[in-house]
């Protein structure tokens, strides 16, 4: 039985889990769940991911949630296939995509999702955005992309001069921020700029981002 991943190709997390099954080289059957009546509320959803959130994933008997923990897991499993996400093989350069791991779930995320959420779901959804949310945000990711162009003027990714999942979990997020009006906030920081570029230009990125992209027409 091959990977199932339950969740919606518009999905950021689902979308971040792709990114990593692809870069492992692995094929996947995408379920999709139907938000807008409400699927992912169901008992049926509900027995694979108690918290009524996508992405679930199915490997065999194996049923797990949080979009993170999956990617990691996915690293884990298929260590051996693609490009090595984990650095399983030295300690250090291991302990460094941990730590910039945390840096995108911890201080990155909320900041970004923040922006994404005011300037593109909310609209679809009919409710007004606040402006004053959008901007307080963008002064902080500012200073978080600071911090990161500090960082990448010394290395070619986060944790180092090789890809992981430190890099892979920014992907989802940054694809919508891209379609702001704001992306100066990353394109006038030139190492940060060349980073975004480099990611995105990934095969597996560019699967996933097709699905994301046909949403948005």
């Amino acid at each position: 039985m091959g990977l199932k991943l339950h969740g919606s190709a518009l999905s950021t997390c689902t979308a971040r889990v792709a990114t990593a099954i692809y870069e492992k080289g692995q094929e996947f059957e995408l379920v999709p769940v139907n938000l807008v009546t409400g699927e992912h509320k169901q008992p049926g959803f509900l027995a694979k991911n108690p918290f009524g959130q996508i992405p679930a994933l199915e490997d065999g008997d194996l049923t797990l949630f949080e979009s993170r923990a999956i990617a990691s897991y996915v690293a884990e499993k298929y260590k051996d296939s693609g490009c090595d996400l984990i650095r399983h093989n030295n300690l250090k350069e291991a302990a460094f995509v941990k730590v910039w791991s945390e840096v995108e779930s911890q201080t990155f995320h909320p900041v970004i999702s923040a922006i994404v959420h005011q300037y593109l779901i909310l609209p679809l959804l009919g409710q007004q955005t606040d402006q004053a949310v959008i901007d307080a945000n963008l002064e902080k990711l500012k200073k978080i992309l600071d911090v990161y162009e500090s960082r990448l003027k010394n290395s070619k990714y986060l944790a180092g001069d090789f890809f992981s999942l430190a890099d892979l979990n920014h992907f989802p997020y940054i694809f919508y921020f891209m379609r702001s009006p704001w992306t100066s906030v990353v394109n006038d920081r030139p190492h940060v700029k060349a980073w975004w570029e480099d990611i995105s230009s990934r095969s597996s990125f560019k699967k996933v981002a097709e699905g994301m992209a046909l949403g948005q027409k």
